[in-house]
């Protein structure tokens, strides 16, 4: 299975990070980079509530059923044209609050102090963007045929370590538990950008991660 950064290398990302940054006037560069970011711990952090309980699983997989199906992918223009609609903000912010839970601050000032972009824009934008990476999701499920809890973790698993090396994965922990003042972030979540390519190399958005830890 490709990771869920391969998401931001194709077309359909391409489009996302524009519109986002043309959306709350930040630097393309800049969002593309802090969605690099993003990414994978919002997976990570889906990947712990599923298989903390049947619950949360349970959880996730009717938000994919009822909610997301991925159609939202089909007209990403329409979704960005105008203004991102208030209920689609909402539905971020409640899938937001729901994988992160007290974390989501920290998560954000984190991804703030490493990104550049201030925590308030960074909430705007995961917002914004969350119910295109729920739909995208909702895309893999099917695609991936999940019917159950173990799937769900086995497809969500497979999108982190598509892009992520154990070592990795270890960071993504470290940045769900950190205690919000950045420390730990900000010395691991350089394995992601500092030193790194950018998009406009071949690798694109995703290559970035391609010689982390050597």
């Amino acid at each position: 299975m490709s990771g869920i950064l391969d998401l931001l290398n194709s077309d359909l990302g391409k489009g996302l990070v524009s519109n986002l940054a043309g959306q709350t006037g930040q630097d393309t560069n800049k969002t593309g980079d802090l969605l690099t970011m993003a990414l994978p711990v919002l997976m990570q952090a889906m990947n712990r509530n599923a298989k903390a309980s049947p619950e949360g699983a349970d959880s996730i997989l009717n938000a994919l059923n009822d909610k997301h199906d991925g159609s939202i992918l089909d007209n990403l223009e329409g979704y960005f044209n105008g203004g991102v609609d208030a209920s689609e903000i909402n539905e971020g912010s409640q899938v937001l609050n729901s994988v992160l839970g007290p974390k989501q601050a920290n998560v954000e000032n984190a991804l703030s102090q490493k990104s550049g972009i201030d925590a308030g824009t960074v909430s705007q934008i995961l917002k914004m963007a969350t119910p295109l990476i729920m739909g995208y999701l909702g895309q893999q499920k099917r695609q991936n045929n999940v019917t159950n809890s173990s799937d769900l973790g086995s497809m969500l698993g497979g999108l982190v370590q598509g892009n992520s090396p154990q070592q990795e994965q270890s960071f993504l922990e470290s940045i769900l538990d950190a205690d919000g003042d950045g420390s730990i972030v900000d010395d691991v979540a350089g394995m992601f950008l500092d030193g790194k390519t950018s998009s406009k190399d071949n690798g694109g958005l995703g290559g970035m991660l391609g010689d982390l830890l050597k």
